[in-house]
């Protein structure tokens, strides 16, 4: 029943809001990772797209102004990112806040010595696991429109949206019945062990923001997964396969293309 309620609001969402034709050709024409998809793909995408700006509301902060183009942007490639997961991936939360910039949040943090102290610090992007997802239009816009290998605001934050399914944001978003949970785990956490190596020695092979925890480490890892494929394989092959097995894409066959 909800199935059937779900395909009969989305026919009408497309029929009543589609997408206009000449902004979904200029994102497809500008923004690389919308590039070298299939035909059925792109349809899928497209149609995604549509629903997501209208389950989404996607708002400025500070005064931005966010016109269709804008919201598009971020629509479209988050809706990249969950292209061949289920239709529900992003159900659960209904807001998008875009500041013009980095945004400061202040936290409270406990030293070692057991003293709490407040943190301001400047953010791109921030997920909350049942509220809002924020992102910096700055960093937005420099991700989508200038490849950066392994740096992709859209990407990360919503593999935080992707990873809290299963009710905890811990690196392990519910796996496809055909994916073994042991080899997801053991995988992860050997290369999750490895850049913490890799760190200590002063050696750098990716992001090391990966090693703050294995929910940062997924999530970097996912930029990777879609910006920089190559990278991802050369450095960590094992995990490049259970991305691709997860996200049920494969971005380095879409760049050989």
């Amino acid at each position: 029943m909800f199935s059937r309620l779900r395909r009969y609001r989305s026919l009408r969402t497309l029929r009543e809001h589609p997408l206009p034709d000449h902004l979904w050709r200029k994102l497809r024409r500008e923004l690389y990772l919308l590039r070298n998809l299939g035909v059925r793909q792109a349809v899928e995408l497209r149609k995604r797209t549509t629903l997501l700006l209208h389950d989404k509301a996607i708002h400025g902060a500070q005064g931005l102004d966010m016109n269709l183009e804008m919201r598009a942007v971020i629509a479209a490639q988050a809706s990249l990112q969950s292209l061949e997961l289920d239709e529900s991936s992003y159900d659960g939360w209904s807001e998008i806040i875009v500041y013009p910039g980095a945004f400061r949040v202040t936290r409270t943090v406990t030293d070692e010595f057991g003293i709490s102290h407040e943190q301001a610090a400047p953010l791109s992007g921030e997920s909350w696991q049942n509220g809002p997802l924020v992102l910096s239009w700055d960093d937005v816009h420099r991700d989508s429109y200038h490849r950066t290998p392994g740096r992709h605001v859209i990407i990360h934050e919503f593999a935080h949206k992707l990873d809290a399914l299963n009710g905890r944001v811990n690196g392990m978003p519910p796996l496809h019945p055909e994916m073994s949970i042991e080899d997801w785990s053991k995988t992860l956490g050997k290369a999750y062990s490895h850049l913490l190596g890799q760190l200590e020695q002063g050696r750098e092979c990716i992001n090391p923001y990966a090693a703050t925890n294995p929910a940062e480490f997924f999530a970097v890892l996912s930029e990777y997964f879609f910006t920089a494929p190559a990278t991802l394989r050369q450095h960590c092959e094992e995990v490049y396969l259970q991305l691709r097995k997860y996200y049920r894409q494969d971005p380095l066959k879409r760049q050989e293309y």
